[in-house]
């Protein structure tokens, strides 16, 4: 009876958040530990489908840097990294799209299928959800910087019911172009901030924002995010992070969000209690 009574207690402990968020858009980046373990992968579907049952409209914006570089190896293909994004040449950008919108993305449409959701996978070449720009072709080749997010393709997958579940691939305006790599933080943000969602979640291999003695910020200001960043406790791979989440506040979004991706159910234990396990990052 006592476990019982606790059910009971994490189910009443969720519910003023079920209320708070519903017919709410919350867009999730999907990368890291998360996206590679068969355990985490099981459990990042469940939370989809749950979050979607209750009401909340989930967005997946997911990576797969790790299987582009394992696949671009295993061809013998040469890849570089500057200021940590990668160099995409022509040969590149064909591995790219192939891998984030053939593989990941279906495998992660399956699983949300196959756990009783219904989702849609798209790149933003589709319809042209994604229109972007050079960031800096003699430098960084086709890796891009969206210009454009047209949001009315993903409105009508949710409309209709669906999950959206998105690969970080662009179009480009030029005919015949082969379109542009995305870095998946920033395309979250500019997804979040197009489709005026509520928050947007960066799932990592961290436990969020951390100081210079490991611990965990649990919230943040924008302001204090700077300061940290200039004294350098912020740094290395979580800077594109926390970047991407001033991006979004600054265009909209109410409440950004870096989590623990390796820990279970780690998106349910962020949006629907009152503890939560990362760090939000707020204006």
């Amino acid at each position: 009876m006592k476990q019982k009574i606790e059910v009971v207690r994490t189910l009443l402990d969720a519910l003023p958040f079920i209320k708070k968020f519903n017919n709410e858009k919350i867009v999730i980046k999907y990368g890291g530990s998360a996206q590679t373990s068969s355990d985490l992968k099981e459990q990042f579907a469940e939370d989809i489908v749950l979050l979607h049952i209750v009401g909340i409209k989930p967005i997946v914006v997911h990576g797969g840097g790790t299987s582009i570089t394992k696949l671009l190896a295993d061809l013998g293909i040469n890849t570089q990294f500057v200021d940590g994004q990668r160099v995409t040449t022509k040969e590149v950008m064909r591995i790219a799209e192939m891998v984030l919108s053939g593989e990941i993305n279906k495998e992660i449409v399956s699983l949300l299928n196959n756990h009783g959701g219904k989702a849609i996978g798209i790149s933003g070449k589709d319809a042209n959800f994604l229109e972007a720009r050079a960031k800096d072709f003699n430098n960084f080749g086709y890796t891009g910087i969206i210009e454009t997010v047209n949001t009315a393709i993903v409105d009508n997958i949710i409309d209709d019911g669906f999950v959206p579940v998105i690969a970080p691939i662009a179009s480009s305006s030029t005919i015949g172009h082969p379109g542009f790599n995305i870095n998946a933080d920033l395309a979250a943000s500019q997804i979040a901030i197009a489709m005026r969602a509520r928050k947007v979640l960066f799932l990592t291999d961290t436990k969020g924002v951390l100081n210079k003695d490991m611990e965990l910020f649990t919230n943040l200001s924008i302001e204090q995010t700077q300061a940290l960043k200039e004294d350098g406790t912020i740094n290395g791979g979580m800077v594109p992070k926390v970047d991407a989440c001033i991006e979004a506040l600054r265009g909209g979004v109410k409440k950004a969000h870096i989590i623990d991706g390796r820990v279970e159910h780690s998106l349910l234990l962020e949006i629907l209690t009152s503890s939560g396990i990362g760090t939000c990052i707020e204006l």
